[in-house]
């Protein structure tokens, strides 16, 4: 890798972070021009040419995402994730052979430590804080939670010895550009429609998904979900040794048996990690990312004492199934991390027997919502939609003989909404089912929106009440 990089042109086409993560590790690996480009304009990316502006061998060129800027004196292209597949930079570096690899191909590069790779449609982010949880409490160390969680690979290239572990939340965006990435424990969630406005197709969604333990060896893991007939599937085509999780006993790996979580391991006998009543995550999908994450562990080398006590404290993080306050006897749950129809699906069903008012809606990722509509009838005491998707929503719900619901123009009036129509018992539960880049810079920013105006009680008008 570093001969395409070291005295020669490089370009990393997006300017969020990773994209200055990449540019930044570039720089000091010696390339002699890196060209980072975005199309978003120089006024909504301050803070990233800042960044920039620090390194004499960048050119940051904001608001042009032009193929002229693509030449054939370019070496190696590194793609930040949420640049779609398609654009025409793209397409004329495959006609000039230039290389194209993800910001997580290139940090592999320059990483020592073994990588634990957590992929999956829903779950991701939650499951890696697990899993970094469970090695920590095993004694690892140092032990880093990176990817997709929001701390760029790049940033930990060349800082991070050989011991410890790096626990690393993969997207399907940042898997779909990969050469020789391979984790030393590979984990396969679950996996649901999503993301078909970049992808286009469910089956290229599930490809780049199962790249993930394409470069792996005899002497790697591959965890699988036991219950999804796609994911167990891949058992057939990795050099990997597969490690199971399911809500039954499994042959390798973690399952339940008799209201305990517990290790399975052929010709050993059954070791119980923790009891389901004492966990502290709701919700029947974080029982499965409990599953997941103890045999993620366990794989990597954490014992199961270790695992059931960091089962045992463990917390619900920030924006997924969150619970903000209690008021006048009505529950808020922030769960702005619910950006796909299967992610919202999780939450109705995480409260059994409560009254729920859900606020869903936002950027239209082509989601289907004809499942969501049959579990938000079943679920929902009352639906208040907004953004891009609002329509598409109400005319699914409709089909379901559901009218229960409100149109809005913000997540202000959604709130104000929601605080009308709430009685004493009830629940007020923000899970969008779609990404927030209609209104919000992304989801942790409508998550905190949310949760101040929640705990404010404030009636915003004006540009903020836009968000």
């Amino acid at each position: 890798m570093i001969d395409l990089i070291k005295g020669k042109k490089v370009m990393v086409i997006g300017m969020a972070r990773s994209g200055v993560a990449a540019a930044e590790l570039l720089s000091s690996c010696g390339a002699a021009e890196i060209t980072v480009t975005d199309k978003k304009q120089s006024s909504e990316l301050e803070a990233e040419l800042s960044k920039l502006e620090s390194l004499t061998n960048v050119k940051a060129i904001a608001g042009n995402n032009s193929p002229d800027l693509v030449t054939p004196e370019l070496s190696l292209i590194v793609k930040s994730p949420g640049v779609p597949p398609g654009i025409t930079m793209l397409e004329k570096a495959e006609l000039l052979g230039i290389p194209v690899i993800s910001e997580v191909e290139l940090a592999y590069n320059f990483i020592k430590a073994p990588i634990i790779g957590v992929t999956g449609t829903n779950g991701k982010t939650t499951t890696t804080a697990l899993i970094a949880a469970m090695l920590s409490e095993a004694g690892f160390a140092p032990v880093v939670s990176a990817g997709n969680i929001g701390n760029p690979l790049c940033e930990l290239a060349g800082k991070f010895s050989a011991q410890g572990f790096i626990v690393a939340e993969l997207s399907s965006f940042q898997l779909d550009n990969i050469k020789h990435f391979r984790p030393f424990v590979a984990l396969f969630l679950n996996f649901a429609e999503d993301h078909l406005d970049y992808h286009g197709s469910i089956e290229k969604y599930f490809e780049a998904k199962s790249r993930i333990t394409e470069n792996q060896g005899s002497g790697d893991y591959l965890v699988l979900n036991a219950g999804d007939t796609a994911i167990a599937s891949l058992r057939d085509k990795t050099r990997a040794t597969t490690v199971w999780f399911d809500s039954v006993p499994v042959k390798r790996g973690a399952g339940l048996e008799d209201g305990w979580i517990v290790i399975y391991n052929h010709g050993f006998s059954p070791a119980k990690v923790c009891p389901v009543s004492e966990l502290t995550l709701p919700g029947n999908h974080n029982l499965d990312n409990v599953l997941a994450a103890t045999a993620a562990a366990w794989a990597a080398g954490a014992d199961s004492a270790a695992i059931g006590r960091a089962l045992r404290s463990f917390k619900a993080l920030e924006h997924r199934l969150e619970h903000v306050v209690e008021l006048d006897g009505v529950d808020y749950i922030n769960d702005s991390k619910g950006t796909n129809p299967g992610a919202t699906i999780r939450a109705l069903q995480s409260f059994p027997g409560r009254s729920i008012i859900l606020i869903a809606g936002g950027k239209d990722k082509k989601s289907d919502f004809g499942k969501l509509a049959e579990v938000i009838k079943a679920n929902a005491k009352e639906l208040i939609l907004l953004g891009e998707t609002k329509d598409q929503l109400a005319s699914a719900v409709e089909k379901e003989g559901f009218n229960q619901y409100q149109l809005v123009d913000n997540l202000v009036q959604a709130v104000e909404k929601a605080r009308a129509v709430a009685e004493k018992g009830d629940l007020v539960l923000l899970s969008p089912a779609c990404a927030s880049w209609d209104m919000f810079k992304d989801y942790e920013e409508r998550g905190n929106y949310f949760k101040m105006l929640v705990l404010s009680g404030n009636h915003l008008t004006g540009a903020e009440g836009d968000k």
